[in-house]
Parts: structure tokens; sequence; C-alpha cells
């Protein structure tokens, strides 16, 4: 088994009086790719923020590394969904990937290096100079996963990254993004509302419901995804077992 990198310890959040997230015990291993899906309101995005330290737990704990999260810290990247509010229209793209490395005191002289290496790692070398407006939704989305591979992080946490996205630029970015994870060796958390998405990228698929009660937690399944890698977007997705898979998540959703 490999290493345990996060652990949700029986981790319940309450929020204005309701009860987001029942107690979930969970565990995610090093390099593994986790997916997470339910219906609106079920407290996806709340287990991520948690995993960041954004949000405490109103019980249980989670640890990264078998010590409790209190806070952010640079080991954990948040990749958020508005990619637009997420970037400083004012900062051209080498100068918005900067800011991650002049939030971890960086030394100046090393910045252009580290910036280059990471602009030229998501396909962007050519467009360090150009400011956001200028650039597509999918590189603006770009931009910000450069800005989170930037700060070396142990974990990526990312919030439906391609959720506002057309079919083909998201599909691409899945692509980039799987072959990232497998070169870099990051564990990620991924919230996405697109089964076939959470199928293609996942290692695991975690689904969640919404109003949980003792008789029926926030954690409804843990579902393994064996299909081969590197995945590929015509063939993974005609796989027998990508479409026994896809069933039986839409079964979950339709009761849910």
């Amino acid at each position: 088994m490999s290493e345990t990198v996060l652990h949700f310890d029986r981790v319940a959040i309450t929020l204005g009086g309701r009860e987001i997230l029942s107690p979930t015990e969970l565990r995610v291993r090093r390099g593994e790719f986790v997916c997470v899906i339910g219906p609106s309101g079920c407290g996806k995005t709340t287990l991520l923020r948690a995993a960041a330290g954004f949000v405490a737990p109103s019980r249980g704990a989670v640890m990264r590394q078998g010590k409790p999260i209190t806070g952010p810290s640079r080991e954990v990247a948040f990749v958020f969904q508005d990619y637009g509010r997420a970037l400083l229209p004012w900062r051209s793209v080498a100068a918005n990937v900067s800011l991650a490395l002049e939030a971890a005191k960086v030394p100046e002289a090393e910045r252009p290096a580290r910036i280059a290496k990471v602009l030229d790692t998501v396909g962007l070398g050519a467009h360090a100079g150009k400011y956001p407006a200028q650039l597509s939704g999918g590189m603006q989305q770009r931009v910000q996963i450069a800005r989170c591979l930037a700060q070396r992080p142990d974990v990526m946490m990312m919030d439906e990254p391609f959720g506002a996205l057309d079919a083909m630029t998201r599909e691409t970015l899945q692509d980039e993004l799987a072959r990232l994870v497998r070169e870099e060796g990051l564990t990620v958390m991924f919230v996405t509302h697109d089964l076939e998405e959470a199928l293609y990228l996942g290692d695991r698929v975690i689904a969640l419901r919404s109003n949980p009660t003792p008789e029926r937690p926030s954690l409804a399944a843990v579902i393994d995804v064996p299909l081969p890698q590197p995945r590929e977007q015509i063939g993974t997705k005609e796989h027998p077992e990508f479409l026994r898979l896809r069933r039986e998540l839409y079964h979950y959703l339709g009761h849910h």
C-alpha cells in the first residue's frame, strides 16, 4: 500500500446550522487521483476546502502525512473553477505565475527559470508576456495550473477546473493534466459533475450524497477505476469497464 497523504478522520462540517458533511472517513494515497462527485450542495467543495485548510472541521480532523491540518499550506495548491477571477488582469502570464514564488519568498534571481519551466510544462512558454485578457479560457486555466505547479506542491485540490470550458478544450486539458500528474508525481483531489470526466481521470471516484443523516451518511460510495494508464479519449471511453462504471455512477446519481 502507498503512503497515506490525506486522512479524513471522521470529519464532519456544519455551516449555518446545517450539517453539510456528516462524519466521513477517507484516506488518499500518495500519487493517487481521486475524483469527487455528487449532487449540488452535498459538500464536494467543502471537502476540498477542509483538506486545503480553508475550512475547519466541526468534528474530527483532516491529517496530512499524519499531522492535523490547521490552516493553508504551500504544500497544498488549490485550482479554482473561476480562472478569470483567479488571475490578476494587470499582470502578465509570467507575473501571475510569479505570485506563487513571491509568496514563498523565492529569491528573485531564481524566479525566471522556474517560471519558464512551469510555463513550458503547460504549453504556454511562448505566451509569458501576454495578459489574461489576451488568452482563451483554456489558456487562462493553464496559467492557474502553472502557478500552482510553481509552488511545487505535494497535493493539488481542483474544484471543477474545466467546468466552464467547451468540450474540446476540456478534453485537451484532461489529457494534459493526466500527463502532468504522472510526470510530477502529484496527489490530486478533483471535484466534477461530469461522470465521464471522473472516470477518465480518476484512480478512484468518491460519491457524496446531500442532506446526510446517521442512516444515510455523506460518503455514499467509493469506486475503484481499474482502467489502463495512460488513457485516451476514444479507446478508454469505449472500454467495457468504463461503460459499466458509467452506468453504475449514473444509477447512483439518478437516485440521489
